[in-house]
């Protein structure tokens, strides 16, 4: 199992943006992915406190697999045809629930244990093809970064982040949140239009993004 992780300069310089997100959104996937790759535009760096949107407590059931199927199929042709490579329907997860309280553990441990598990996790689903909700995934993972197995009070944590959520306004998987500004999903452009899906890449909002970040104390 990959472990995810990203170089970025001096630890004592970075900023901590927060990030409400589920792990089997693909648009927060590619979206972090594509943040994650211009990070060293920003001095010192940064580091991604990814929180719980748990889709399925938003919307009152969980995502389905075929619908994922093809917002993975429009974004692998529209935008980032380097990501989903090991995407595996039939292996789609039912829940999330204990995969985001496998992150709420990892950033008990530190910030860069969290954003790597965070990303581990979506690495996991979207590249490998796995299911993480299951026990045996999670705890190869856990693992691997060293994290210890969650427990009660961090599914806990995972309702909480989405009750904050909530009140703070997040709109939607992702919405980020730099000093007193908040993006929801600035990489990406989703468009449901009659001709289908269309998704394509908003530069412009994700500098945006970059450029509130860099001016954070």
């Amino acid at each position: 199992m990959a472990i995810y992780g990203v170089a970025v300069g001096d630890a004592g310089r970075e900023r901590r943006i927060e990030v409400f997100a589920d792990v089997y959104c693909p648009f927060a996937y590619a979206g972090l992915r594509r943040l994650l790759d211009r990070r060293y535009e920003v001095a010192g760096g940064f580091r991604l406190h990814v929180r719980a949107w748990p889709l399925e407590l938003v919307n009152g059931r969980p995502l389905r697999p075929l619908a994922v199927a093809r917002e993975v199929e429009a974004l692998r042709s529209q935008v980032v045809p380097q990501l989903f490579t090991g995407f595996d329907r039939e292996a789609f997860p039912a829940t999330t629930l204990p995969a985001l309280a496998l992150a709420a553990s990892a950033y008990d441990v530190d910030l860069s244990t969290g954003e790597a598990v965070s990303m581990a996790l979506r690495h996991a689903l979207f590249e490998e093809g796995l299911d993480v909700s299951r026990p045996q995934v999670l705890a190869e993972l856990a693992g691997a970064h060293r994290v210890p197995a969650p427990q009660a009070h961090h599914g806990d944590r995972v309702r909480a982040d989405w009750e904050e959520g909530r009140r703070r306004g997040v709109v939607g998987s992702p919405h980020f949140f730099a000093g007193d500004r908040s993006f929801f999903c600035p990489a990406l452009g989703v468009d449901h239009g009659q001709d289908g899906l269309r998704v394509t890449p908003t530069d412009d909002v994700l500098s945006d993004l970059l450029d509130a970040i860099g001016t954070m104390g």
